[in-house]
């Protein structure tokens, strides 16, 4: 029996629903079957009975799950495994095959953070360490500053380090254009005994890091802009010795991915959809992401509803859900997952849509540029990649919602499907970056703000969304997901 219709609640409505109680799913028995559904039906019925007043109940379980555990759900915490468990068990009464899939991570806790600037007017800065870093010798590590070459790619090449002038010194480099980890290794394979980013950009120190304690393979930290133009021009007049204090404990932790299939539809065309469940340890990460996280949650409880997992009612195509943890410390959870694959299984996912930060409360909505048709960046992605570009801006195009390209940054979960030639898409509404004037008067909000100004922080909670953006994204969602369940038709497949 088809589920009931729900008419989509005005947008005002859904301001009053942080205290809704989680309502039940429908349990669904389930046997494999293969079906072949009209092409088109089940993305529009999708996109009907998706309302952002059912997702907005798993965003107020998140708020929930964070405020019942120190206002936060970082990966390897107890906020991260309720959540995880919120996820799994009402995926499993939905009928889906559901299982955990644990891994380890580390968490960095900062003890000592600070940057010296030795001798005369000597002063101390701002300064961040980097996560997972090298500690400093007890009582800092004092050397004469070296500079990495300023160019389009400071410090992310051995030609940006002399031979030999950077032995037994700290190198000092320009954020920018490449990973910290590249910065770091380039510095400690010119002899650096440490290095020191400065930022690009703002007032505020670099806050950068590593993936991983063995990534860190010497002392590293941030200061800002300003503090790092002062030492280039002091370096240049003759030599300055900082001290470089750090000290970081690592200690390991396991988290978990959640994965869920539906029971029918061909496992060699498996359409991935994926979103990460773990926030920040600075807030509740309401946007960034219990957005996307409740939006594909409640996108598979609509998809089980329409027969997902009943026999003879299956997809024509395998659709996995995918909630990744630990992204923030590096899209850990989605590499280690495709790490686990088998060459056959990368080859049998037809393609990977991401959804990260779909609610930002001055939002753009962004698509990933599959195509390079903005020639901003890192390029296009493998081939299909385009095409799930054009199946989203021609659904935008037809609700009438202005759109503008994203570069595949590497920011986001679809990293490592990109790098195994896997073709990806998928939305987001913006992060940290400022709202242009252009881009105020095409999307409204705010020119000169941020597009979260709640961004890693305890501001990211469910007073802080814009719910037509998550509306709109909700409909992507569900069209995407409906489209390819049924059809690969679009990707030459």
């Amino acid at each position: 029996m088809r589920a009931i219709r729900h008419r989509r609640r005005s947008i005002p409505a859904l301001a009053a629903l942080a205290a809704a109680a989680v309502a039940a799913p429908v349990l669904l028995t389930a046997t494999p079957a293969a079906a072949h559904p009209r092409e088109g039906r089940l993305a529009k019925e999708l996109v009907e009975e998706v309302t952002a007043r059912g997702a907005y109940r798993h965003l107020a379980r998140f708020q929930q799950i964070a405020d019942a555990n120190g206002g936060n759900r970082a990966a390897g915490t107890p906020g991260h495994a309720a959540s995880a468990a919120y996820v799994h068990d009402t995926l499993k009464k939905a009928g889906y095959q559901v299982a955990y899939q644990d891994f380890d991570v580390h968490e960095a806790h900062t003890k000592t953070e600070k940057t010296t600037v030795l001798g005369a007017g000597g002063r101390e800065l701002a300064t961040a360490a980097f996560t997972f870093t090298q500690s400093t010798p007890a009582g800092g590590l004092a050397a004469p500053l070296a500079l990495a070459r300023v160019d389009e790619t400071p410090g992310c090449t051995a030609d940006d380090y002399p031979a030999g002038a950077f032995t037994g010194k700290i190198a000092l480099v320009k954020r920018g254009a490449c990973t910290f980890v590249e910065k770091q290794r380039a510095a400690a394979a010119a002899g650096a005994l440490g290095v020191i980013v400065y930022n690009h950009s703002g007032t505020t120190p670099v806050r950068g890091g590593f993936s991983s304690p063995a990534e860190g393979v010497i002392p590293s930290a941030g200061i800002t802009l300003a503090d790092g133009e002062a030492l280039t021009a002091a370096a240049a007049r003759g030599e300055v010795t900082v001290r470089l204090d750090l000290d970081q404990e690592h200690v390991k932790k396991t988290t978990r991915n959640v994965v869920a299939e539906t029971r029918g539809g061909r496992s060699d065309r498996v359409v991935t959809v994926g979103a990460h469940l773990d926030s920040v340890p600075e807030g509740p990460g309401i946007n960034d992401n219990g957005s996307g996280s409740a939006g594909l949650l409640e996108v598979a409880l609509k998809l089980a509803d329409e027969g997902a997992n009943k026999k003879g009612r299956g997809p024509a195509n395998k659709v996995r859900f995918a909630w990744w943890s630990a992204e923030e410390l590096g899209l850990l959870g989605s590499e280690h997952h495709v790490a686990q694959l088998s060459e056959k299984q990368k080859k049998d996912i037809a393609l990977y849509l991401n959804f990260d930060m779909i609610a930002s409360p001055n939002p753009v909505q962004f698509v990933y540029d599959g195509d390079d048709s903005d020639k901003t960046g890192a390029g296009a992605g493998p081939a299909g990649s385009a095409q799930i570009e054009a199946l989203i801006n021609g659904f935008l195009d037809k609700k009438g919602k202005p759109h503008e390209g994203s570069d595949f940054d590497g920011r986001s979960d679809y990293g490592p499907f990109i790098a195994n030639g896997i073709p990806a898409g998928g939305t987001f509404t913006g992060a940290e970056g400022i709202k242009t004037a252009e881009q105020a008067e095409r999307h409204g909000g705010t020119a000169g703000a941020p597009y979260d100004p709640n961004y890693h922080g305890a501001g990211d909670n469910l007073k802080n969304l814009d719910l037509r953006a998550f509306d709109t994204n909700l409909d992507v969602i569900a069209h995407a997901v409906g489209t390819y369940a049924e059809s690969l038709r679009s990707l030459g497949r």
